[in-house]
This record gives C-alpha cells, sequence and structure tokens, in this order.
C-alpha cells in the first residue's frame, strides 16, 4: 500500500507545515532523491518529482494506557492452536505490497508525495559549493542574503512577530473600548441617581449597559488584521568572478552509454552552478582529435567524432585563459570526463599542460573517468599530479548511480563531512 499526497498549497495554508515536515525527513528524502536522479532524462533534471519514504518513519511517539495484569483472549475460528500455545512472531522477510492476495512475503508501507522543482533542487544541491572561491578584483557573481526590511500585514505563520501583533492588539482594544467603557460608566452613574418614578429611565438605562457589556466581550482579544510578519528582502552581496570550463571526449572510444553517463554530470554541474550562483560563465569544450569550443546545445547533443588526442582540449582551455579569463580578477574551474583512452604519449603533455599551464592558474580541477576497465594512461598520468597539487579530484564513474555521489564528493562544501 502507497499512501500518496497530492494536495496543493493554496493561499499558503500548509507550506510551514510542509517545510516542517521535510526538515524532519530531510535525511529519507535526500536518500530517495539520490536514488531517483540516475533515473532521470537528461531534459528533466530540473522538474518536480514525487518521492516516498517509508510509513514507519513518518510515525509519531504516543503515549497510552496499558492493560496490566493477565488477561483471557478469544480468537474465534482458531484451527491451529491450543490453550498454552505461543503465537510465533512473523518472519521479516522485504516484499511488496500489491493488490493481488498473496500467501507469502511481508511489506512495507511507503508515504509518498510531491516536491515542487525549487524544493526538489534545494535538497539535491544543499551543501554544496564552488571549492577556493575568492574574492577578486572585479566584482560580477552576486549572491543574496535575507534581510529584516519592516513588517507586512500578510506573510506565512513561520514569520509573525508576536510582540508586534500584541502590541496592534492593545491598541486596537483600546481604541474601541475606551469610548465604550466611557459611555457605560455616564450610564451607571445615571441609573444611580434615577427615582422609582423614572422606570421609564431606568428600564432604557439598563438595556444599553447590558448591550454594551456584550459589544465590550465580544471584542476580540486578536483579530487577524493583528497580526505583524516580519519581512525580508534579499541583499546582493558582490563576491566576485567565476568561468567553469567544462571539457567533454567526444571521440569514437566514447560509446553512446558513457556519452550519457558524461552528460549527465554536466547537466547536474550546469544546474547546480545556475541554481547556486546568480552570475558565473560555463565555457563549454568538446573535442576528439581536435578541441573546438562549442555552445550549450551543441555541447550536449552534436553528433561529432573522431579519434582521441586529449591535449587538443587543454590547449585550447589554455588559449582562451590567456584571451578571456585572467586569473588575477577571475576564479577559473575546469570539470573533464573522458573513458581515459589517449593517443600514444599525448597523456604526458596533458600532464605537463596541467602542471605547467593549467593548475597554477585555476580554483579547481575536477576530472572523472568513466570506463568499467582498469584505468588507463591518462588516470595514471593526473594522478602523480596530486602529490604537488590539492586543486585537483579525481573520481571514477562505473555506472550511472555513481553520477549523483561522486558530484558530491566533488563540490562538497568545505568544512562538511
Amino acid at each position: 500500500m502507497q499512501i500518496i499526497d497530492r494536495r496543493l498549497n493554496q493561499k499558503n495554508k500548509s507550506t510551514v507545515n510542509r517545510q516542517r515536515f521535510i526538515r524532519r525527513y530531510r535525511s529519507q528524502i535526500k536518500k530517495s532523491i539520490a536514488d531517483r536522479i540516475i533515473n532521470r532524462g537528461i531534459t528533466d533534471v530540473d522538474e518536480s518529482e514525487s518521492v516516498s519514504i517509508p510509513s514507519k518513519d513518518i510515525s509519531e511517539p504516543s503515549f497510552r494506557h496499558g492493560q496490566d495484569g493477565k488477561r483471557n483472549r478469544v480468537f474465534p475460528g482458531n484451527k491451529e492452536f491450543s490453550v498454552g500455545d505461543q503465537i510465533p512472531r512473523p518472519l521479516p522477510e522485504d516484499g511488496r505490497g500489491g493488490k493481488r492476495a498473496s500467501d507469502s512475503g511481508e511489506g512495507n508501507d511507503e508515504f509518498m508525495f510531491e516536491l515542487s522543482s525549487d524544493e526538489y533542487m534545494n535538497i539535491l544541491f544543499e551543501d554544496l559549493e564552488l571549492p577556493n572561491l575568492q574574492k577578486n578584483k572585479l566584482k560580477k557573481l552576486i549572491n543574496y542574503k535575507n534581510i529584516r526590511s519592516g513588517f507586512n500585514t500578510d506573510g506565512t505563520p513561520s514569520n509573525i512577530d508576536i510582540v508586534r501583533s500584541l502590541k496592534v492588539s492593545l491598541a486596537r482594544r483600546i481604541a474601541i473600548i475606551s469610548p465604550l467603557k466611557r459611555r457605560l460608566k455616564i450610564l451607571e452613574q445615571a441609573s444611580q441617581q434615577f427615582t422609582r418614578d423614572d422606570l421609564v429611565h431606568i428600564s432604557q438605562a439598563d438595556d444599553e449597559i447590558i448591550a454594551l457589556k456584550r459589544r465590550i466581550k465580544r471584542i476580540p482579544y486578536i483579530d487577524s488584521f493583528d497580526l505583524r510578519y516580519k519581512h525580508f528582502t534579499k541583499l546582493p552581496l558582490p563576491t566576485t568572478n567565476a568561468v567553469m570550463f567544462c571539457l567533454m571526449d567526444v571521440s569514437g572510444s566514447m560509446d553512446q552509454k558513457t556519452k550519457e553517463i558524461a552528460k549527465r554530470f554536466y547537466i547536474l554541474l550546469y544546474m547546480f552552478l545556475k541554481r547556486t550562483y546568480k552570475d558565473v560563465e560555463v565555457v563549454y569544450i568538446r573535442h576528439h582529435t581536435q578541441a573546438k569550443e562549442v555552445d550549450e546545445h551543441e555541447f550536449f547533443y552534436s553528433q561529432e567524432t573522431g579519434g582521441t588526442i586529449v591535449s587538443s582540449a587543454l590547449t585550447l582551455m589554455q588559449e582562451i585563459l590567456d584571451e578571456r579569463y585572467n586569473p588575477e580578477d577571475w576564479n577559473v574551474y575546469a570539470a573533464q570526463a573522458s573513458d581515459g583512452d589517449n593517443w600514444d604519449n599525448d597523456s604526458v603533455k596533458c600532464g605537463r599542460l596541467l602542471s605547467t599551464s593549467i593548475l597554477p592558474r585555476i580554483r579547481y580541477f575536477a576530472y572523472v573517468e568513466i570506463t568499467e576497465r582498469e584505468p588507463q594512461t591518462l588516470w595514471y598520468e593526473y594522478q602523480s599530479l596530486l602529490e604537488n597539487f590539492d586543486n585537483i579530484a579525481m573520481k571514477k564513474i562505473v555506472q550511472q548511480s555513481d553520477i549523483y555521489p561522486i558530484f558530491r564528493e566533488f563540490f562538497q562544501k568545505q568544512g562538511i563531512n
């Protein structure tokens, strides 16, 4: 059995409870998202997602009175047990719930609900950042900080300012009740001065006194228009320029499956950059025997292929750095995906280019080798650079399920394990 929650959050009626639920079960939700991201298509990475968590994890503790002492219970229709027999506990077997009856197996109920696109992306890229990001001369990439900017008459319950709301409530009640109390005091004093001959006036005064007291009682202690909500605005915080180089091997040795994994990795990287940073430039480079700077569409969808000379991509990256991205003004990052196959001694040239011209000028270089075989020459050449450079990271991707965990390892926020 699955419990599916498709309720819409209209007029913020359940937004607060929804966010509280997500915070409480964030670890289970993150695990579910990690399991589902590997099955997403390239074009629907940033869409909303239905996630499910075990229903046993959403139960809350409760207290109840137990029954003390020994008790006798009668189970009608019993054909298996006699007096004194112990009923065995069912074996803990994992199974699937279904619509048809079964004579074996057990299953766990699941609670399924819909994450919006924003909620999905926030959890997907939680605790990730560009490593070693520093402030440079030109300030273009902008982060935002929420700051207090007064009060609003509408908002979410989590932003209610209790003190300010009570002050408004007190002012309203004083403004409404004060004239009523003055009138009530006048009538009470006048009723004491009436004689028995003024029965009509006494009756009228008493009726008005009763009506005034009822009006005063009906005045609510706090009303909806008394509520004041903390208002926040986003303050732009200029930080620095940043550029990400994406280098993808599209040679003949990269079969369709390997290219699909590389594209998924770069799609995640692209969504992370656009989601986390307002303004960051991305340079796309495809290469086989020759490297070419391309636009986003050609990078992901072009069918061009050929032999393999990896150094052509690194050479083109060096030329673009020299022409457009001065390391004194830019934080430069690079991510390279390849199956590790390379032409003859070109891997040695790649290592030399990285050690002399690229790694000393950039913040971070991430290399993923997508292969089920043993590491190739390019891997060992890059591995030799780890001793002298701390801004290079290497990981091996064997299958599609490795993409998201490795991506998180590359860009894990510093100081968080």
